[in-house]
């Protein structure tokens, strides 16, 4: 076993190496500690302490257990895709990155379950069980890069959550050390409606504030015996947001159904994968059916006849396989898309009900208007998950706090109209303070008690989830994890 010797005259980072086995298990220097001062939200940028790289459960139970008994702030990392800053080390953390360990542990087939750690790939899952008729559910965009206990943190969601479900849907068991280092396991079983608190609930989506996830239990799923894709082109958001509404209300629930608007159009027929939008269209939908093949094609006939309702001006059912994988690579580009029509973005994440998505849109427009910048609209609009992406430019002095306001502003909409300010990216940092738009300040109390049963030394992941603490106690714990 290979323990690490490092240089250094800070006795912490001497220490944490020799927690770790492995050549290159810990990162201490500046410049390669660069490429962890943020992740996927750009927009602020801070240098942890170190990085280190825990093999298994157990070094990362001793990394944790150093650093709280010399009170160092620390955090877990998968892949760094997540997009609310959630993994961001605001407070000089020593970072706890995941991802070497990247096993598939167990397939159990005849259960329909898998066991995988933490730093396995989300995409790697399917295509590891797809020869023998399986497939894990939950697609985020980022699905080939991203982690499965990233999803876990940010209860992540993807394309097909509408039929679906999110991840929380999926996870049977965890893993997890806690905060003073201890191991525990919740689940694992899959049997439903256990005695005590629904921990894996609770778990789940908590972004890393309560334990660091380190195996996890999952549901996999039998492959669909038919698939079917349909795209359509709609002249009038309006009318597609309203085909939308009225394709749920007929009784089909598709395993997805994407909306882009003109702006996102240009975006991704600008990027890596073009299938040919028009140019002058305002908005395409992307609908996905799968079940038993007897009743596919009457569902597909059903939402053809939905579109031409609605003043379609094309739909189209994919010819084949490999049309259908470039019309989902095309929508599952369209974040990174934005870098093509744009030198930054910041992409938003709110909930509404689907009857209000017209009436939102409108907003999202008059918001666009006022800020002066362009707004592309993506989202899951089956079940309300909008993605406004604000285009600005940083170099130009005040765009970036424009953009940050404008993405506010749409969260505030959202909730105003009965939604949420998020559906699957997180809080993190970036929508720690819209916590207000939904929740009183009892009910954030109510809360960051619960997080205080798992952290109450408030060293793992602080400064995330919550607004800005109110609380004389909690000023005070915040500045002595910052020391």
């Amino acid at each position: 076993m290979v323990r690490n010797k490092v240089k250094t005259n800070d006795i912490h980072i001497i220490n944490l190496a020799k927690l770790v086995s492995g050549p290159n298990a810990i990162l201490y220097k500046e410049e390669d500690l660069l490429a962890y001062d943020c992740d996927g939200f750009t927009i602020e940028r801070h240098l942890p302490r170190a990085v280190v790289f825990p093999k298994n459960t157990e070094e990362v139970s001793e990394i944790v257990k150093y650093c709280a008994a010399n009170n160092l702030p620390f955090l877990a990392r998968g892949a760094g895709t997540g997009l609310s800053g959630g993994a961001i080390p605001l407070n000089n953390e020593v970072i706890i990155s995941l991802v070497r360990m990247k096993r598939l542990l167990e397939v159990d087939l005849e259960n329909r379950r898998a066991v995988v750690e933490p730093g396995f790939v989300n995409l790697k899952l399917t295509n590891s069980i797809s020869d023998k008729g399986y497939y894990y559910a939950p697609d985020p965009s980022s699905q080939y890069a991203c982690t499965i206990g990233g999803n876990v943190a940010e209860n992540a969601g993807g394309a097909h959550c509408l039929k679906y479900g999110v991840t929380t849907n999926h996870i049977l068991g965890l893993e997890v050390v806690l905060p003073n280092g201890e191991i525990i396991e919740i689940g694992g079983n899959g049997i439903p409606d256990t005695p005590g608190y629904d921990l894996l609930g609770l778990l789940t989506g908590s972004e890393g504030t309560l334990g660091i996830v380190t195996k996890i239990t999952v549901r996999i799923l039998k492959n669909p015996e038919a698939k079917q894709t349909v795209l359509a082109y709609f002249d009038k958001i309006e009318d597609g947001s309203q085909a939308v509404s009225d394709i749920i209300s007929s009784g089909i629930v598709p395993a997805a159904l994407e909306m882009m608007d003109k702006t996102a159009i240009e975006g991704v027929e600008a990027a890596a994968f073009p299938v040919g939008h028009p140019k002058d269209i305002e908005a395409v939908l992307l609908i996905e059916v799968d079940g038993i093949a007897a009743g596919i094609d009457g569902q597909i006939e059903l939402i053809l006849d939905v579109c031409r309702k609605y003043n379609v001006r094309e739909v189209k059912a994919a010819r084949d396989e490999a049309e259908r994988g470039r019309w989902w690579a095309n929508r599952k580009t369209g974040f990174g898309a934005m870098g093509a029509i744009s030198p930054d973005y910041l992409v938003q994440d709110g909930v509404i009900p689907r009857s209000r998505l017209p009436e939102v849109l409108t907003r999202i427009k008059k918001i666009s208007e006022e800020s002066g910048l362009r707004i592309a609209n993506i989202f899951h609009a089956g079940d309300g998950n909008l993605h406004p992406l604000v285009l600005f430019d940083s170099r130009i002095p005040g765009e970036t706090e424009k953009a940050i306001q404008a993405g506010s502003a749409c969260l505030k909409v959202c909730a105003d109209v009965g939604g949420s300010i998020t559906g699957e990216h997180g809080v993190g940092i970036e929508k720690k303070e819209e916590m207000r738009f939904v929740f009183k300040d009892e009910e954030i109390k109510a809360q960051t008690d619960i997080r205080d049963v798992f952290n109450p030394d408030y060293l793992l992941n602080a400064g995330k989830l919550f607004p800005t603490p109110g609380r004389c106690a909690e000023v005070k714990r915040e500045m002595a994890s910052k020391r």
